[in-house]
């Protein structure tokens, strides 16, 4: 009998593959801050865990042409680029620290498997 990893895990390892998505697109927003017409974007973390949760094989965790969306700026700037530095900053390290509770709730769900292999 063979163990399915994803289903052992659950929502947690297509919420780690989502989060490590969305620190590629916050870290490419803060790397392109003084890029003229740079146009920041991020994505609905929540919306895409739930159509994945929901088990929605269309809507699920793969990016599609339409991700990520634009971020409307709380201030526009005169070269057209809308990062917000502060803002970016801001959203990568909340990302971060919901990367590294994911992980943990993930590592705690493997440990339990672990214990019920070995019969403890």
């Amino acid at each position: 009998m063979s163990i399915d990893f994803n289903k052992a895990v659950g929502i947690h390892g297509e919420a780690l593959q989502l989060r490590a998505e969305r620190t590629k697109i916050l870290a490419s927003n803060i790397a392109n801050a003084s890029t003229p017409g740079y146009q920041a974007r991020d994505i609905d973390f929540a919306s895409r865990l739930q159509a994945a949760a929901a088990g929605d094989e269309a809507g699920g965790l793969a990016l599609d042409s339409n991700e990520p969306q634009y971020r409307v700026p709380y201030a526009a700037a005169q070269d057209g680029n809308t990062v917000e530095i502060g803002v970016e900053q801001a959203a990568f390290s909340q990302n971060a620290l919901d990367f590294q509770t994911s992980l943990s709730f993930a590592n705690l769900e493997l440990k339990a498997l672990a214990r019920a292999i070995n019969g403890q």
